[in-house]
């Protein structure tokens, strides 16, 4: 080590790797890598920045920024995108529900006069509604392209390009020889070899984890309570067992916990460069989950307070589908039968 610091100065070093002849056999992927790490030695040698500072450290960190800065615009759409689905698309379809009801109700009563058990009139009328209302919803996500999938896979597919680009870069620049060699920073002895105290995987692995842990962590008291809801229907439904709760956003976050314990695993074994990079991402991913989840809290709790301070008028319409059909005889239907026999 002593030995490559005396005779190959970082500059020296450099400029081997810049003038190194063709290797034997080359790829294109291979001769497309070299060239993105060259241009990087090129840039970190190149940045403003004061002699004391490592300066392959700190171009990993000032690239990992400006990539994902690059890619932020996806996530702000995204995050737009569940904005507009959160206040507008939920406000028309609960504005329009109790009209909806009251059109199949009529439908059921003076068109298509149903009749029935008490049961059966209540559970068509709310599958009728349903129908309507999903119809509905689903017309005003494709008005406003607020598609889950899209708010969902945009923003990955956006990073994960970027992400193993840079990581192949970086991890065909740390073999040797390499200017990585001569670099040390944090607990790093170089940036082409594994961090031998563990620190810095440890450190990405709790950073994953708390960007996944904290992004419930701001909710209003209104969220709360509708969390609250949900999980006692979803604990009677157990109860029951009729229905099998199936909670995908469990799912994903148990996933999530199990990444954070891969990428110890994996940063343990990858060159310093490498940790250093996916772990100034991680960071950077976390403050951005940060920010977000504060500017919807924000926005959550001035909303509540505006609808706290408008008066709401309560139409009448009919609860269920059960008042007003039981006037003339009750005709139990059928379990096999079709809903809503006609006369």
């Amino acid at each position: 080590m002593l030995s490559l610091h005396k005779l190959h100065p970082p500059s020296a070093l450099a400029s081997r790797l810049r003038h190194r002849g063709p290797r034997t056999q080359p790829t294109c992927r291979r001769g497309f890598l070299t060239g993105l790490g060259t241009e990087f030695l090129d840039l970190a040698l190149a940045l403003p920045i004061p002699p004391s500072w490592p300066a392959y450290s700190t171009g990993i960190i000032l690239v990992t920024l400006a990539t994902r800065f690059a890619v932020l615009p996806v996530s702000i759409w995204s995050k737009n995108k569940a904005r507009i689905v959160e206040e507008v698309i939920a406000p028309t379809i609960a504005k329009e529900r109790s009209a909806v009801e009251k059109q199949v109700f009529d439908q059921m009563r003076l068109v298509d006069k149903i009749t029935g058990d008490r049961e059966f009139l209540i559970n068509y009328h709310k599958s009728k509604c349903k129908e309507i209302l999903t119809a509905r919803r689903d017309e005003l996500v494709a008005q406003h392209g607020c598609q889950t999938w899209k708010m969902m896979a945009l923003p990955p597919l956006a990073q994960l390009p970027p992400f193993f680009l840079i990581t192949m870069v970086l991890r065909q620049l740390s073999e040797s020889p390499t200017v990585f060699d001569s670099e040390a920073f944090l607990t790093l002895s170089t940036l082409s070899h594994p961090d031998p105290t563990m620190v810095l995987p440890i450190v990405l692995g709790l950073v994953t984890m708390a960007n996944v842990e904290t992004s419930n962590l701001l909710m209003t008291a209104t969220q709360k309570e509708n969390m609250k809801k949900m999980e006692a229907q979803k604990e009677a439904m157990r109860a029951a067992g009729k229905v099998r709760v199936i909670e995908p956003g469990k799912y994903l976050k148990d996933a999530l916990r199990g990444l954070s314990v891969v990428r110890i695993l994996l940063a343990s074994v990858m060159p310093g460069s490498v940790t250093l990079y996916w772990l100034t991402s991680a960071t950077f991913g976390l403050f951005q989950t940060w920010v977000m989840d504060w500017a919807d809290y924000r926005r959550r709790k001035a909303l509540e307070a505006g609808a706290k301070m408008v008066p709401q008028s309560v139409p009448v319409v009919p609860a269920t589908a059960s008042r007003g059909l039981g006037k003339g005889p009750i005709v139990r239907q059928p379990t096999n039968a079709s809903p809503g026999p006609r006369r």
